[in-house]
């Protein structure tokens, strides 16, 4: 069953590992700073995005597919009134290692490409899990990822992709996962792994792309996923992971999700499914 909030539809596969894939409207909302554990793949079908990298800024209009890599920081907000319409899928690391027939994760030499048919194609498979048997989605997704790959993969990764990171950033990084709920301050956080506050905070912004205290948000949002699948309350999820309360979890999960906890949480409930939607 798929479950809708606001402009955005929200959806998981069974197969694929767990695919998230989602459609929306989007017209005055703005994505935080943020990077996926997957990667997310889109077309917009009308409209147009303005999508911030931490090189420069890419506005994506009508048949514009685009790819972002896992971890890769970006943004996403409309440049104009009318907002933006787009699918987006989420294929985990691993799965598109196995479609690339690579050992680690593949890549895409550019962020934004127009192939007309390429883009059909991909919007066929993301309808076909909507209204399609499993077998008939997975593998129309399965084939379109493929094709994607074979004519965008590229064997190393971009510059942008590369960024070294230290031990101490890598430290600093754990530390806050283990005790997001109740974090560091900045000079014991740096004091703990070593250097000083302002040296943490440029090699953590040059190794993620975001400073310790964004990145905390993110690791919550992820941390408080994973809760959400576990059936847990999103009121009991808000303080497991540090948020003040469910109005703060809500605010900063759908700024990084595109939907809230509970919408996010009944579609897992209905993933037991087969691809097809009930209505």
């Amino acid at each position: 069953m798929r479950r809708v909030s606001a402009a955005a539809t929200w959806w998981r596969l069974r197969g694929l590992d767990g695919l998230e894939l989602m459609r929306a409207h989007f017209v005055r909302h703005a994505f935080s700073r943020h990077g996926h554990e997957t990667f997310a793949i889109g077309v917009v079908q009308s409209g147009a995005e303005d999508i911030w990298f931490r090189d420069g800024t890419e506005r994506v209009g009508p048949g514009g597919l685009v790819f972002i890599h896992p971890e890769e920081i970006h943004t996403g907000t409309a440049p104009d009134r009318g907002g933006w319409h787009y699918r987006v899928l989420y294929p985990a690391a691993e799965v598109m290692a196995g479609l690339a027939g690579t050992r680690g994760t593949p890549r895409f030499r550019e962020r934004v490409v127009y192939a007309a048919d390429l883009a059909d194609r991909f919007v066929e498979a993301h309808a076909a899990t909507e209204t399609e048997d499993a077998l008939t989605a997975e593998t129309l997704t399965r084939l379109a990822l493929a094709t994607l790959l074979r004519g965008y993969g590229a064997a190393r990764a971009p510059r942008s992709a590369r960024s070294p990171k230290g031990p101490h950033t890598t430290r600093a990084r754990e530390i806050l996962h283990t005790r997001m709920a109740d974090p560091p301050g900045l000079d014991e956080l740096a004091a703990e792994v070593g250097v000083g506050p302002f040296t943490l905070l440029r090699s953590f912004r040059d190794a993620y792309g975001l400073p310790p205290h964004a990145l905390l948000i993110q690791l919550r949002v992820l941390a408080a996923r994973r809760l959400l699948e576990r059936r847990v309350p999103p009121s009991g999820v808000a303080t497991a992971v540090g948020f003040f309360d469910q109005a703060h979890l809500t605010r900063h999960f759908r700024r990084a999700v595109g939907v809230p906890p509970g919408a996010y949480q009944r579609a897992v409930g209905a993933q037991d499914r087969t691809s097809r939607p009930t209505h």
